[in-house]
């Protein structure tokens, strides 16, 4: 397996196919899951020509399951330690959900600086801020992220057999015929990785105000979200961040659940690839 080592120690799993002249793509998976979450973008892409990279966030997947630096500042710095060691230039970088987060940071802090990105793509992401603020009304009360460390506390394997069975793919909607493989493949990434880091993690996710992140991205960027998102809500993310971006094209899906990568791949596949494109 091919591991990139950070400043801090930790050991960060990744995934590089394709040819390495190729045009890189580079995939953040979201919470709590791991690389393998792009399988479906990941052979789409390496189909069409591209080189295409993941890799698992710190504490999750097969990378190091560290005690510390469960913060958006820590998961963008490590998605810059492999593009460094892999010299991907000219990258275009895809985050969804939490990984959009890091994609917002990682572009502002260290892609643009670095000139190494070229474009990005928000999918279903948590940015500008999940959490109820008195600058942010609109946003989540803590009560619900308090819920989701609670529950995960109590009882880890049952909260993620719930969760990709209920609200994340929407199969908790009446008509939506639940997918059991999917579901059991979304407990098993999220059971690979660390519970402190997953307990963190939350706070990151929920807490973290990428308004700045958002206004400094000038690469052309992406944002993609499901009008029935039961996770991240359209209203606190896609429909804020779109106002925050100066150089941001939104594009929404009636319909679509929070996983819609995953069980409306062809859709966005085809999307994706239109972007990269243009």
């Amino acid at each position: 397996m091919s591991f990139v080592t950070t400043r801090d120690g930790v050991e960060i799993f990744y995934k590089d196919w394709g040819p390495k002249d190729a045009r890189p793509i580079m995939f953040h998976h979201g919470w709590p899951l791991s690389s393998d979450d792009w399988d479906a973008q990941m052979l789409f892409f390496l189909q069409h020509g591209f080189r295409v990279i993941a890799h698992d966030r710190r504490g999750h997947g097969r990378s190091t399951q560290v005690s510390d630096g469960h913060d958006m500042d820590h998961y963008a710095a490590d998605a810059f330690a492999v593009v460094e060691a892999l010299d991907l230039k000219n990258a275009v970088h895809i985050g969804h959900s939490t990984g959009g987060g890091e994609v917002a940071r990682y572009v502002a802090r260290h892609g643009q600086p670095a000139g190494r990105v070229a474009k990005a793509v928000l999918v279903s992401a948590v940015p500008p801020l999940m959490l109820r603020t008195e600058a942010n009304p609109e946003g989540l009360p803590i009560e619900v992220f308090d819920g989701f460390r609670s529950a995960l506390a109590a009882n880890r394997a049952q909260f993620f057999r719930d969760v990709p069975a209920g609200p994340f793919f929407g199969f908790n909607r009446a008509g939506v015929e639940p997918q059991e493989g999917v579901i059991q493949n979304w407990w098993r990434q999220g059971m690979m990785g660390s519970a402190k880091a997953h307990y963190e993690g939350i706070k990151a996710f929920s807490e973290t105000d990428q308004t700045e992140d958002l206004k400094a991205i000038t690469v052309p960027t992406l944002v993609l979200h499901g009008e029935d998102d039961q996770i991240v809500p359209i209203a606190d993310a896609a429909l804020k961040s779109i106002k925050l971006l100066p150089n941001g094209k939104l594009k929404t899906y009636p319909g679509f659940p929070h996983g819609m990568l995953t069980v409306h791949a062809d859709v966005l596949n085809a999307d994706l690839l239109a972007f990269i494109k243009s």
